[in-house]
């Protein structure tokens, strides 16, 4: 299983930040420090809301917005483990 969750990347920002929301309906805010050069942004970001929530890196894929500030991620969890992830993610939100 998998949740969705939207994002809007900061790439180039002075310190790696998850919290916050952008927009109408609100999209989670990731700052990075990476910059938007040879994909190093998108790593950072998948660490970064990897590291916010408590998953391993390699359970967000990037669905699409790869060459865009606003990306959809898709975030391997069990079923067990949807609602604590949607949580988190709410509470990131008003962070």
């Amino acid at each position: 299983s998998h949740i969705t969750v939207q994002v809007r990347v900061k790439p180039g920002a002075s310190r790696t930040h998850v919290g916050g929301s952008y927009g109408d309906p609100p999209q989670l805010v990731v700052a990075v420090n990476a910059q938007a050069v040879d994909g190093k942004a998108n790593e950072a970001v998948c660490q970064a809301v990897a590291d916010a929530l408590g998953v391993k890196p390699r359970n967000i894929e990037i669905m699409n917005g790869r060459t865009s500030r606003t990306k959809r991620l898709a975030i391997l969890v069990t079923d067990a483990d949807i609602p604590l992830l949607q949580i988190r993610v709410a509470a990131l939100l008003v962070n």
